[in-house]
């Protein structure tokens, strides 16, 4: 299994009338965090782009337990909880402090710009995951 962290502040401009942080806005919380949890192993989305490799998101889910406000300092926890193969699934956890926040889940598939066909998770990705998932 594989973790990384990254914060995130709530902006004024995210909260809704009640002053809560959009709901809207944690898709793009999490992808800002798995972007950065890829970054973190050594793994540029635009260089994965630039050789023929999109990463569509095919599902997303989330269970909301608390609300964040303009200006809270957010954690959010990415898990790759399995070795991605076509698929890659990726977990988050929104915490401010101690406090859980929300639970999501994305899935996302390796996909050949030129062909438009879901592909195996690329040789140098799944190279650098593998010690995060011994056999």
């Amino acid at each position: 299994m594989f973790t990384n962290n990254t914060i995130i502040r709530v902006r004024y401009s995210e909260t809704d009338r009640m002053g809560y942080s959009y709901y809207g806005n944690y898709a793009t919380y999490f992808e800002v965090a798995r972007v950065e949890a890829l970054r973190s192993l050594g793994i540029n989305y635009k260089t994965l782009e630039d050789e023929g490799i999109l990463l569509p998101v095919v599902e997303y889910s989330i269970r909301f337990i608390k609300p964040a406000f303009y200006d809270d300092e957010l954690l959010i926890r990415t898990i790759i909880p399995t070795r991605p193969t076509v698929r890659a699934r990726f977990e988050y956890e929104t915490l401010r402090g101690e406090q859980l926040l929300n639970k999501a889940w994305t899935e996302l598939v390796f996909f050949d710009k030129i062909s438009e066909k879901p592909v195996r998770c690329p040789l140098h990705l799944e190279k650098l995951l593998s010690p995060f998932f011994p056999t």
